[in-house]
C-alpha cells in the first residue's frame, strides 16, 4: 500500500518511502531513472493498482525530480491540490491552486489546436500529459462531485468560479491528451452531473464543450431522462444558451451507426431493426421524446435563436455566429422530424410559427448575398463544402425535405396568396380541392410577397451549374410532391417553370454529377406524374430528335438514378391509355417519351437491365427502387393479360447473353426478400401504394403470382427457369 503523505517541506524526503516509490527511485540510495516513473504510473493508471496520483510522492522526491525532467512543477501543485480539497476544506487555497495549474495547460491547448506546436524531443512531455499521469484528471472530477456529497444533512458548494477552473482544465486535457475524454466518458455519473453546472451562466459554456466532447467519443449514449430536472434546465436557458445546448442534442438524439445511411444493406437494416425490437427503443429514441423545448422568447421575431448580444463583435463574426447557432437547431429539429416523434415535433414547429420565421431569414441570413471574402474558414474557399454559410444552407434545405416529406403540414410553406392559388387550380380543372390546404391554418403560414417555396425555386434556377446546392434544392422541392399525386401541386411549379428548369439542366447543361441526375429525374417524375400538361410542356421543350436523344442517353447512363422517372412514366402511359380525352390523345400521338415508352421492346430492355443491376446482398434504400419499377412494369403487363409474354421474353435475353437462369433466378431472390422487407413495414408499403395509385394488395398478389412454385403456371417464374440452372433457394446472407 503506498503510504500516506507527508507534510510539506518538513523534511518528509527522509520519511519512509512506499514500495512503488522505492521501485521508481531504482531501489534504496539510486538515483531516479529518467522513465521508470512515468512508465510505472502508466501501468497504474491502466491497471488501477500501483503508482496512481502525485500524493503516493514526498515534494521532496518529486521537487528532485523536476529539476531533472522540467515537470513545471505540476506534480507538485497536484500534491497541495488533493491537501487543500478535503471535503472540510474551504477550497479558498484550492482555488489559488488551480489558478496556478490553468495557465501552464491552457497554452499547451491553444498551440495544439491551432496546430502551431513545435516537434519537440522524446523526452519531454507535455503538461497536460504529466498533470493526467500523476491523477489530475481524476481529482478534479472529484473536486466538481463534491456538491453531490451530503455532511450532517448539508450539500457541500463550490463556487462557480472554481468549478469554471476545473472545466477549463479537463477540457485543454481532453484536447491534449489521448485517451483522457474516453476516460471521462466511462465516468456516467460524472456525465450525468456535467448537466447541472449548466444552470449556471458562468460555467455553462465550459461546461457544454466538455460535455459534447465526452459524448462524441462514449460507447454508449446516456439518457436524457436520467438528467435531474431536466425540461426546469432547458426552460431557463436563454435563446444563446439554447442554441448551445442544440450542439449536445445532436449528439444525444442521432444513433449511434446504425446503418441509416443509403449505402447501407437493407438486409443489414433489417437485421439491425429486428435487433431493436428485442431491445426496445434506442437511447437516442427514448432522449427524442425526453426533449423539452421553451416556448418562443417574445423577442424571437426570426423564428430561432437570436445572437444579437454581440454588438461589440466585427459584422462579418456577427454573421458567423449568427450562422453557427442556427446551424444546430436546424440540424436538431431535422433529426426530430426523422424519429418517432415527427408529429409532436410538427405540430409545435407549426404553433411556433418556425416556417414564417424561415422565410422571414431566407433573405437576411440564409441565401444572402455576401462577398467572396465571407465566411470562410482557414485553409478553405468559399465554394468549399466544409464552409458555415454552405453548411447553413445544406441543413437549412434538409429541414424543408424532412418538414415537407409526407405531411400535411407542407402546406405552411405558402403564403395565404399561394394557398389561394392552388384552390383557383383545381377549381379550373374542376377536381376537388385538396383536404389538407383546406384544413391548413392560415395564421400559421408564410408572411410576405412569396412564401419560403417559390423562394427556394427562385435561388434554384439562379444556382450555377457546377454548384453543389442542386441536389438538396431538388430534393427539397421533391419532397413537396412526394405522397399522393396533386394536379394542383404539380401545376403550382409547373407555372412557375419549373419543368423547364429541370430539361435545361438535364439536357442544355449536360449534367454530369450522378447526385444532382438523380435528385432531378425524381423530381422530373413526381412533377410529371398522370399529368397530360406536363408532357405537353416537355414535348414543346424536347422539340428535336436531337434533344431527345441526348435525354435517352442521360437517362441510360444510370438506371439507379433515372428509374424513377421511368416507372413515373410508364404509369401515366397506362393511365393516359385507359382515358377517353381528345386533350389526352392528342398528348399520346405526338410525345416522343410517351411513344418511346410504349414500345414492347424499350419496357424489356429496362426491366432486364433493372434486375440485372441489383440483387438481394447489394440492395440499399437507394436502388431498391430499381425492384419496384421492375415490378410496376410487370404489373402493368399482369393488367393487361401480358406477364406471360414479359416473363417468356425475359428468358430469351438470358440465353441471347448466353446465361440461361442468371436472370430470372436472381429475380425470384429478390422477390423473395421484398415480401420479408415489405410485409412488414407499413410505411414502405403506404408509400408505394400512394405513389404509385396500385394498391398495395395487388402489389403482393403479383409477387406472390411470380413466386408460385407450381411450374405449369404460367406466370410464375419457375416455368422459365430450366430445371439444370434453377437456383432459387439461396439464402439472403449468402455472399
Amino acid at each position: 500500500m503506498a503510504a500516506a503523505p507527508a507534510a510539506a517541506g518538513s523534511g518528509a524526503g527522509r520519511g519512509r518511502r512506499s514500495a512503488a516509490t522505492v521501485a521508481a527511485w531504482g531501489g534504496w540510495g539510486g538515483r531516479p531513472r529518467p522513465s521508470n516513473i512515468l512508465l510505472q504510473l502508466r501501468q497504474g493508471q491502466l491497471t488501477g493498482r500501483g503508482l496512481v496520483r502525485a500524493v503516493q510522492f514526498t515534494e521532496t522526491f518529486l521537487t528532485e525530480r523536476d529539476k531533472q525532467s522540467k515537470w513545471s512543477g505540476i506534480p507538485q501543485l497536484l500534491l497541495k491540490l488533493h491537501a487543500t480539497s478535503h471535503l472540510h476544506s474551504d477550497f479558498a487555497e484550492c482555488q489559488n491552486i488551480l489558478k496556478e495549474i490553468s495557465p501552464l495547460l491552457s497554452m499547451e491547448a491553444m498551440a495544439f489546436v491551432t496546430e502551431e506546436r513545435k516537434l519537440t524531443q522524446e523526452t519531454t512531455y507535455p503538461n497536460t500529459y504529466i498533470f493526467d499521469l500523476f491523477g489530475g484528471v481524476d481529482l478534479l472530477v472529484e473536486i466538481l462531485m463534491r456538491p453531490t456529497i451530503s455532511i450532517r444533512g448539508q450539500k457541500l458548494k463550490i463556487s462557480d468560479e472554481m468549478s469554471k477552473d476545473c472545466l477549463s482544465i479537463l477540457y485543454n486535457t481532453c484536447v491534449c491528451t489521448e485517451g483522457v475524454t474516453k476516460r471521462l466518458a466511462e465516468k456516467n455519473d460524472f456525465v450525468i452531473f456535467l448537466f447541472t453546472l449548466m444552470t449556471s451562466k458562468k460555467t455553462f459554456l465550459q461546461t457544454a464543450t466538455l460535455i459534447e466532447d465526452i459524448l462524441g467519443v462514449k460507447k454508449e449514449m446516456i439518457r436524457l431522462d436520467e438528467v435531474p430536472n431536466l425540461s426546469s434546465l432547458v426552460s431557463n436557458f436563454d435563446q444563446q444558451q439554447l442554441a448551445n445546448f442544440c450542439r449536445i442534442l445532436a449528439v444525444t438524439i442521432s444513433e449511434m451507426d446504425t446503418g441509416n445511411d443509403d449505402k447501407h444493406t437493407l438486409l443489414a437494416k433489417n437485421a439491425q431493426q429486428k435487433k431493436s425490437l428485442s431491445l426496445g427503443p434506442s437511447a437516442a429514441e427514448i432522449n427524442q421524446a425526453s426533449i423539452v423545448f421553451p416556448p418562443p422568447g417574445a423577442s424571437e421575431e426570426n423564428g430561432l435563436p437570436h445572437t444579437s448580444a454581440r454588438t461589440q463583435l466585427p459584422q462579418s463574426m456577427k454573421i458567423m455566429h449568427e450562422i453557427m447557432y442556427k446551424l444546430e437547431v436546424l440540424y436538431v429539429l431535422c433529426v426530430l422530424l426523422m424519429g418517432r416523434q415527427r408529429n409532436q415535433v410538427h405540430r409545435m414547429i407549426a404553433e411556433f410559427k418556425l416556417i414564417p420565421g424561415l422565410n422571414n431569414l431566407f433573405d437576411k441570413l440564409i441565401w444572402r448575398k455576401h462577398s467572396a471574402s465571407a465566411l470562410v474558414l482557414h485553409g478553405h474557399n468559399q465554394n468549399c463544402d466544409c464552409s458555415p454559410d454552405i453548411t447553413l444552407k445544406i441543413q437549412f434545405l434538409r429541414l424543408l425535405q424532412s418538414f415537407s416529406d409526407h405531411h400535411e403540414n407542407k402546406y405552411l410553406l405558402l403564403n395565404n396568396q399561394e394557398l389561394n392559388e392552388l384552390s383557383a387550380i383545381s377549381l379550373k380543372a374542376n377536381i376537388p380541392e385538396v383536404e389538407a390546404v383546406l384544413n391548413t391554418d392560415r395564421s400559421l403560414v408564410c408572411d410576405g410577397k412569396r412564401g419560403l417555396l417559390t423562394r427556394l425555386l427562385q435561388v434554384m434556377k439562379k444556382e450555377p451549374a457546377e454548384s453543389s446546392f442542386r441536389f438538396w434544392q431538388a430534393r427539397a422541392v421533391e419532397s413537396f410532391l412526394r405522397g399522393t399525386t396533386s394536379y394542383a401541386d404539380q401545376m403550382f411549379l409547373l407555372k412557375r417553370g419549373l419543368l423547364e428548369h429541370i430539361l435545361y439542366c438535364i439536357v442544355d447543361s449536360e449534367c454530369k454529377s450522378r447526385d444532382v441526375l438523380q435528385s432531378y429525374f425524381d423530381l422530373l417524375g413526381e412533377l410529371m406524374k398522370f399529368n397530360v400538361d406536363a408532357f405537353k410542356r416537355f414535348n414543346k421543350y424536347i422539340n428535336t430528335d436531337a434533344k431527345f436523344q441526348v435525354f435517352l442517353k442521360q437517362i441510360n447512363s444510370s438506371l439507379v438514378d433515372s428509374n424513377m422517372l421511368v416507372r413515373c412514366v410508364t404509369l401515366s402511359l397506362d393511365r393516359f391509355e385507359n382515358q377517353v380525352d381528345m386533350k389526352v390523345a392528342e398528348v399520346l400521338s405526338e410525345c416522343r417519351l410517351l411513344a418511346y415508352i410504349s414500345q414492347v421492346p424499350t419496357q424489356m430492355s429496362f426491366l432486364f437491365r433493372l434486375i440485372n443491376i441489383i440483387h438481394v446482398q447489394t440492395l440499399t434504400q437507394e436502388n431498391v427502387s430499381c425492384l419496384n419499377t421492375s415490378l410496376v412494369i410487370l404489373m402493368l403487363a399482369r393488367r393487361k393479360e401480358r406477364l406471360p409474354l414479359y416473363l417468356r421474353l425475359l428468358q430469351r435475353m438470358e440465353h441471347s447473353k448466353k446465361y440461361p437462369g442468371f436472370l430470372l433466378n436472381n429475380f425470384h431472390n429478390l422477390l423473395r426478400f421484398w415480401q420479408q422487407h415489405y410485409l412488414h413495414k407499413d410505411k414502405d408499403s403506404t408509400c408505394l401504394e400512394n405513389s404509385s395509385c396500385i394498391s398495395f394488395s395487388y402489389w403482393k398478389e403479383t409477387v406472390s403470382i411470380l413466386l408460385n412454385p407450381d411450374r405449369q403456371s404460367p406466370s410464375a417464374l419457375v416455368s422459365y427457369i430450366e430445371e439444370p440452372y434453377m437456383d432459387i433457394d439461396r439464402d439472403f446472407t449468402e455472399e
